[in-house]
């Protein structure tokens, strides 16, 4: 679990099954799937996928705390504005979907 600042909003993402589960349930793709698409922004930032990411961010914020949790749209609607250009929450995010879905035979 890590926490991530958005606006003046403390959110704690974790990447658990359950995201994997709220992320294809509101979205109806996968969202490893979607997660492994957003390696190309690596090589590629005209490839990043905005809304992808908010995804992501929702369905491991939703993981964390699913009761009374928002739906997606709403979940935004409450968010005044996002800084894409905020390094930290991008390299935090990005950590937290790799350490819980890729761990690689840690135990």
């Amino acid at each position: 679990m890590r926490e991530i600042t958005i606006g003046d909003k403390t959110i704690r993402v974790r990447a658990t099954p359950l995201a994997l589960l709220f992320y294809k349930q509101e979205f109806k793709v996968d969202l490893v799937g979607d997660l492994i698409s957003m390696q190309n922004m690596t090589s590629d930032p005209s490839q990043f996928d905005a809304l992808k990411f908010l995804q992501l961010i929702w369905a491991m914020a939703k993981a964390d705390d699913a009761k009374g949790f928002p739906s997606f749209e709403a979940w935004l609607s409450g968010m005044d504005s996002f800084d894409f250009a905020d390094a930290d929450i991008m390299t935090t995010v990005i950590e937290e979907a790799t350490d819980g879905f890729f761990r690689g035979g840690r135990k």
